[in-house]
């Protein structure tokens, strides 16, 4: 998917538009060097065109979000240099304007509530699965059509997804197209807890926040499809310009993750590891620096260029840990 896309100076899109972007970490564990990547390309980007940054923390993930997660995420983004101009919203701290997108959804017919467990979805679809991740919910296990008030939010409310795929543009990848009627049907919009699902919660919040530009790590492009889908059906214009960057993964292909060593920017952080370092391994993952060396981020913005921005996966290597500990070379 990644590297065949219209990486370039000149993509910087809706030219007369101001931009507008959002760091949003979620505080459910502490960033990484594979987040923090990401961020670091976000705000970049907004430095050489001219966006706004709002800084949102989405921790409406109920059990998973940790107390003290989000103060340090923001800690860890100051240390590294990354300010905003907007923020911190924390979506939690008021869910009325969730609230209104639901009732809008519900009323119009396109939403409704579902207590189907996971195993029953699978038990009456027979619909494969990857471990871990969404069983299908196929439209035949959806209600009749019809309009209805959003008077039970402590129930499981699922969105009709239309058939067919969805289309848009990316900045870093090309050309997109995803189903999401194929991938996961009937998604939920709305949880047990009474809160928004990741879902609904971003589109809201980027619609009222008036972001469109958005930079997230690749595995967010089958998001995409949905988002899309459900700011039409809440009426927005909200037609943002997407770019979604390669992840870092580790030696075995999956995600950096605490599989991978303990690669929290935090702990670097606490042995004394300098920011200047930590952003000489990630200017040279961008393609900045051809080996990780200290590079102060004026410099790095300064030198940092869209058109030989690294288009490929990072693999994040133990020589990289050692060179970050001052203990050997990276390659």
């Amino acid at each position: 998917m990644i590297g065949s896309g219209p990486l370039s100076e000149s993509a910087s899109g809706n030219v007369g538009t101001a931009g507008v972007t959002r760091l949003a970490p979620s505080p459910t564990g502490a960033l990484h060097l594979g987040n923090a990547r990401t961020f670091l390309i976000n705000w970049l980007l907004a430095r050489r065109f001219g966006w706004r940054i709002v800084m949102r923390i989405e921790d409406l993930d109920g059990p998973r979000v940790k107390a003290g997660a989000a103060e340090r995420a923001l800690a860890v983004l100051e240390w590294l240099g990354l300010g905003y101009d907007e923020g911190p919203h924390y979506q939690s701290s008021d869910l009325s304007t969730y609230s209104r997108a639901m009732e809008s959804l519900a009323g119009a017919g396109v939403a409704f509530p579902s207590d189907l467990s996971r195993a029953e979805i699978e038990e009456a679809s027979s619909a494969p699965h990857e471990a871990g991740g969404e069983t299908r919910f196929p439209p035949e296990l959806r209600p009749e059509f019809a309009p209805r008030s959003f008077d039970e939010p402590g129930r499981s409310w699922r969105f009709v997804t239309p058939p067919g795929p969805v289309a848009f543009n990316d900045r870093v990848a090309g050309a997109q197209a995803v189903d999401p009627g194929a991938d996961v049907g009937d998604f939920v919009v709305w949880t047990k807890r009474g809160e928004p699902s990741y879902q609904l919660a971003v589109v809201v919040d980027d619609a009222r926040q008036g972001v469109n530009r958005i930079v997230r790590g690749d595995d967010l492009v089958p998001s995409t499809g949905r988002q899309l889908l459900l700011a039409r059906a809440l009426g927005l214009e909200f037609e943002p310009e997407y770019w979604h960057v390669p992840l870092v993964i580790g030696p075995d292909g999956r995600r950096l993750a605490k599989r991978h060593g303990d690669t929290r920017v935090d702990s670097y952080k606490s042995l004394g590891v300098a920011p200047e370092r930590v952003l000489g391994l990630l200017a040279n993952w961008l393609g900045v620096l051809e080996d990780p060396e200290p590079i102060d981020l004026a410099e790095l913005t300064g030198r940092f260029a869209i058109d030989t921005m690294s288009r490929g996966r990072i693999v994040f290597l133990p020589e990289h840990d050692a060179w970050l500990r001052n203990r050997g070379t990276a390659r």
